[in-house]
């Protein structure tokens, strides 16, 4: 194949080379630069180089006939032509534009040369010029000499006798400005004339400088009385002082006693300003805190601070310290005030208040670093607003759930529950977001140059804050309930729980405000976190973030589910004190013929009518509901389509009762095995099923632990069967409640002595009594 053309760049290289090597001096000449170079490429060069001094044509010949045919050789003998072509052509171009600058180099020299030959006769004429004025001003010097003198020693004799006068008059003057109160005047002239009164004073003006030392004594007097003054303005007394220095009188007890003077008067500003910040309360207009700096002007401080800063210089070091102690003292009140409820905008005007003071005093003493310094106390100020504000958040969501804490009997009677729920709700999520709209306004003020500074550190201050706030609210919740009451979703103990130290309505609106938090509150909080407070990162990476709403979610997830495992153990526990009561109290063994159903069961009922009046308060009803039967004449139905009932009415014999039994648990192994308990859910029907499902789990344990005789057997079927609808109108799962009870009665039947249930007819006649009494009283009872 044929060889591809090189690239531009490499022929571009090649060009200057050659031209390079065409001017270059001869390989014979003295050593220098070019000459080692092209002695280094001779050595480095192959023969075969076209552009190296040893270069052989046969050598380079041979290897293109070796390596390329006759095709190949064609089109490098067509490229070989082009690029010597070009090379000409570039060397005519060089060698053209040489040409063109010698031509202009040549007609340089030329137009200079021709400009230096009439410059040589100006200069000949100009020197003439400069030596014949040079000539005449000398003669006129030479006739103008004496008189010169002459006026020159009358204008010394006039200016010495001006003086003369002067230190007559001197006395006259100084008690002018005596009168006049003009010390400066006095001061300035009694100065202009010490240097006469030290050379004459003691021959020819000695009347003269007695008098104007008299006069400056005045002066002296009347410029401390002056300082001394409390009714005269700090700028004239720091001007007495300054006059004072001029006549060489010692000022290091006057220093020090207007050091004292300013110190008390910053007492006075800073104890006034403390007055007015503490009377800054919740009732406070915004507009009544920026009197506050009206106190006193910090300009005038100013004025007072440069007046020193002049006078005594060295005093720098003391009005640094009492400056920085001023604001110090402003910033500890604005943090004072910061642990009480108040709002960003009055927050800001007090910080915009003391920012423009700051402003003021830097342009007057900027090596007290009052920028830096009130960066630094900003910074804490501002922490200290944002992270006291969730402390209160958190007392006004305990005051929702704990202020107005019902009775039990308000509890049935009215929603009480659900607006202590409904409050906290409201005090959760509206509280929250005020919060962030008041930490907003922190971030939109355009006003504080140091805002933009902590933009950073305020972001992750109210991420952290949140994330503290629930972390918190959390451990709030538990403490309620008591911490040491919790009972885990996974523990089956009931004794665990007090019932009389934690009221249960309290667990359950805590139960459902758990959720609302995790569902409904941190989701909201999350979008506004992220809209308004996104950034941050000053604390460093290595932290993590500041605000995790997943970590958050899981906290209240689980404690919304060790409230509702709590209620559920509290209630339960509750109606197990009463079937304990209940089936420890008789005597089974000598239990007479039922005639009726027990009134625990009227208690029971009751037990679980007040929970349900509880739970439909707080929590919503499933989204699926059971088909329920709706049969009036109680347990009839149920009570004849048993089987084993109905094989029981034949069994006379114990020991074949037994046997039974016997085959029936055998039986039980290969049956399919039914779920009772599962995973409690945030609903009415679910509540209800577990607390039931745990009652007569609890009934069933009581019953083995007693021994029956025949009628004892016969009430707990009576009580059992009669609870059978009763219990299905609150449950979502009737098969399990069947279940169960036909436990309770296995359960009966197998620790009863002669195990014969009642009668069908028996059992439907005394439900049905039961069922109309219950009717009647339930007409009676007033509404």
């Amino acid at each position: 194949m044929a060889e591809t053309v090189p690239p531009m760049d490499e022929k571009a290289k090649r060009t200057r080379e050659l031209l390079a090597s065409f001017y270059s001096p001869d390989a014979s000449g003295s050593g220098g630069v070019g000459l080692g170079a092209s002695a280094s490429l001779r050595r480095i060069a192959s023969p075969d180089s076209i552009n190296s001094p040893s270069f052989d044509p046969d050598v380079y010949m041979s290897i293109l006939v070796q390596k390329l045919n006759l095709e190949g050789l064609l089109h490098k003998h067509v490229e070989m032509a082009a690029e010597i072509k070009n090379l000409d052509t570039d060397l005519q171009m060089l060698v053209y534009e040489n040409y063109n600058k010698f031509i202009n180099a040549t007609d340089t020299i030329k137009r200079m040369k021709n400009n230096i030959v009439g410059m040589e006769t100006n200069m000949e004429q100009l020197l003439g010029k400069i030596t014949s004025v040079q000539s005449k001003s000398d003669l006129v010097n030479t006739s103008l000499f004496e008189k010169r003198e002459h006026i020159e020693k009358l204008h010394r004799t006039r200016n010495l006798l001006r003086k003369v006068q002067f230190i007559y008059d001197l006395p006259t003057r100084l008690a002018k400005c005596i009168k006049a109160e003009a010390y400066a005047d006095a001061v300035r002239f009694f100065i202009g004339a010490k240097p006469i009164f030290e050379a004459y004073g003691d021959s020819s003006f000695q009347d003269c400088k007695r008098a104007s030392e008299e006069a400056i004594d005045l002066v002296v007097k009347n410029l401390q009385a002056k300082i001394y003054s409390d009714s005269e303005p700090i700028e004239a007394r720091a001007e007495a002082v300054v006059l004072l220095k001029q006549l060489n009188f010692p000022v290091d007890n006057l220093k020090t006693k207007l050091l004292e003077k300013l110190e008390d008067y910053l007492l006075k500003f800073q104890d006034g300003y403390k007055e007015a910040g503490a009377s800054v309360s919740d009732s406070t207009k915004t507009s009544d805190i920026g009197k506050i700096s009206d106190l006193a002007s910090v300009g005038e401080i100013s004025n007072i601070i440069r007046a020193y800063l002049i006078i005594f210089p060295d005093s720098e070091k003391r009005l640094i310290e009492l400056v920085q102690e001023m604001f110090a003292k402003r910033y500890e009140i604005i943090q004072e005030r910061t642990k009480q409820r108040m709002t960003s905008a009055d927050l800001l005007k007090m910080m915009r208040s003391i920012c423009e003071d700051v402003t003021v005093m830097d342009e007057v003493l900027a090596e007290a670093a009052l920028p830096a310094f009130s960066l630094e106390a900003a910074r804490s100020i501002f922490r200290e607003y944002i992270t006291t504000s969730f402390p209160n958040l958190l007392h006004d969501v305990s005051e929702a759930l704990t202020k107005s804490q019902p009775a039990q009997k308000e509890i049935l009677e009215d929603s009480s529950l659900q607006n202590i729920l409904e409050m906290s709700k409201k005090t959760v999520m509206q509280g929250s977001l005020d919060l962030l709209l008041e930490f907003r306004q922190l971030l939109e003020e355009n006003n504080l140059e140091l805002l933009s500074k902590l933009r950073d550190l305020i972001v992750d201050w109210v991420q952290e804050g949140f994330q503290g706030f629930f972390q918190k609210l959390d451990e709030q919740f538990l403490a309620l309930c008591g911490k040491g009451y919790i009972v885990y979703p996974d523990s089956s103990a009931v004794d665990t729980v007090q019932v009389d130290k934690v009221q249960t309505g309290l667990v359950l609106v805590l139960a459902q405000l758990s959720v609302f938090i995790e569902q409904n509150a941190i989701p909201r909080i999350t979008e506004e976190i992220a809209a308004s407070f996104s950034g941050g990162g000053a604390r460093g990476y290595e932290h993590g973030p500041p605000f995790v709403p997943g970590e958050i979610c899981r906290i209240f997830r689980s404690t919304g589910e060790r409230f509702l495992i709590l209620y559920i153990n509290m209630k339960t526990q509750k109606i197990s004190v009463l079937l304990k009561k209940r089936f420890t109290t008789p005597n089974w063994i000598k239990h007479k013929e039922p005639r009726e159903v027990h009134m625990f069961v009227d208690l029971l009922l009751q037990e679980l009518e007040a929970i349900g009046t509880e739970v439909k308060q707080i929590l919503p009803q499933g989204l699926v509901r059971r088909h329920r039967h709706s049969d009036s004449t109680g347990s009839t139905n149920s009570s004849r389509s048993n089987p084993l009932r109905e094989d029981k009415l034949t069994r006379t014999n114990t020991q074949r009762v037994r046997s039974q039994f016997l085959e029936s648990h055998l039986a039980k192994l290969f049956e399919q095995k039914m779920e009772i308990f599962t995973k409690v859910q945030y609903t009415q029907e679910s509540v209800m099923s577990t607390i039931i499902k745990f009652c007569l789990k609890s009934l069933q344990e009581f019953v083995r632990l007693q021994t029956f005789n025949r009628s004892g057997f016969q009430q707990i079927q009576l009580d059992t069967e009669f609870l059978k609808n009763p219990l299905k109108e609150f449950v979502d799962d009737e098969a399990a409640i069947d279940f169960l009870l036909k436990e309770v009665i296995g359960a009966a039947h197998e620790r009863c002595l002669d195990p014969i249930p009642l009668e069908a007819p028996i059992l439907d006649k005394l439900i049905s009594t039961k069922l109309s009494k219950s009717k009647e009283q339930h007409n009676q009872s007033p509404i």
